[in-house]
């Protein structure tokens, strides 16, 4: 019996980080590569993380690295200007958006300033940062035939009262966002960390993608991606452990709404859900909007 499409996909479209060391990403890459960072009040470990993405751009893996501040009031972005980032509050891309809704909104406009035909979305409060994470994100564009389009996944522990949980993080991710996918887009079933920040496109595939505003994006964008260029286009890399700040049970209600009005408001625009409300705004694909 043949496997089911998602498993098949998975067998066929998942890579280990390990596959991908600088000196193959330099040595093989034909495009310009941007690394982008939303960050919001993450002084504490925006620094180490550019600091590894120079040591990458030093060894010819990548060609820049930009940070958008969300007006942290905790000096992210000095702290990034001085690891070697190049920082834009992002209130300042594409003003006559209004304010900016959330970290999708941010990711949409920092598409406007970022120059390379590669573009690799990362978190800025990972905490001991490696540069593994961007070459293992870069690797399947770059190395893999027919690849566009590059996903994130990792164990997340859960320190709990002194001690760590190996697979206690990540829980909108366990206990909405898969289970969701699996009932409403099985094809995507086999997609280990549909949440992630991490992730990597060319930028004309971004360009023509909507982005919801705010928690919603990573979701939203996986979806959009399947549906516009299919499974064969989309791949996903173990990137081992990752380490960040958690939020307490109670923050991941309105997080965990956003993704299922999120996933509503995909649904009902193909018929198959009606009057699904709270759906968050959505910015239009780049590529049709002139850029003040």
């Amino acid at each position: 019996m043949s496997l089911p499409i998602a498993e098949r996909w998975a067998k066929a479209r998942s890579f280990h980080h390990s596959l991908y060391p600088p000196e193959r990403i330099a040595a093989e890459r034909k495009r310009s590569v941007s690394v982008c960072l939303p960050a919001r009040e993450c002084a504490g470990t925006v620094g180490e993380i550019v600091g590894a993405l120079v040591e990458l751009r030093e060894a010819g893996a990548i060609d820049e690295i930009v940070v958008v501040d969300a007006a942290s009031a905790d000096g992210t972005a000095a702290v990034a200007r001085r690891a070697g980032a190049t920082v834009w509050q992002e209130a300042e891309l594409m003003p006559a958006y209004g304010a900016v809704l959330g970290k999708g909104d941010a990711m949409w406009r920092a598409l406007s300033v970022l120059s390379g035909e590669l573009v690799c979305f990362m978190d800025a409060d990972t905490e001991g940062f490696s540069n593994h994470f961007a070459t293992g994100l870069l690797g399947p564009l770059v190395c893999e035939p027919g690849v566009s389009f590059v996903k994130g996944f990792y164990r997340r522990p859960l320190a709990r009262e002194g001690a760590e949980e190996d697979e206690g993080g990540g829980r909108v991710n366990h206990l909405m966002a898969r289970p969701a996918l699996q009932v409403f887009y099985p094809e995507l079933a086999e997609v280990r960390q549909p949440l992630a920040g991490e992730v990597a496109a060319g930028r004309q595939l971004l360009e023509a993608l909507p982005f919801a505003t705010g928690y919603g994006v990573e979701i939203a964008m996986l979806i959009d991606v399947w549906r516009e260029h299919g499974l064969d286009a989309m791949a996903q890399v173990d990137l081992d452990v990752h380490h960040n700040r958690h939020q307490p049970l109670s923050a991941l209600t309105p997080m965990a709404a956003t993704v299922l009005a999120t996933i509503a408001g995909r649904l009902e625009r193909e018929g198959r859900l009606r009057g699904a409300d709270g759906s968050p705004v959505e910015r239009p694909p780049l590529a049709g909007v002139k850029v003040a």
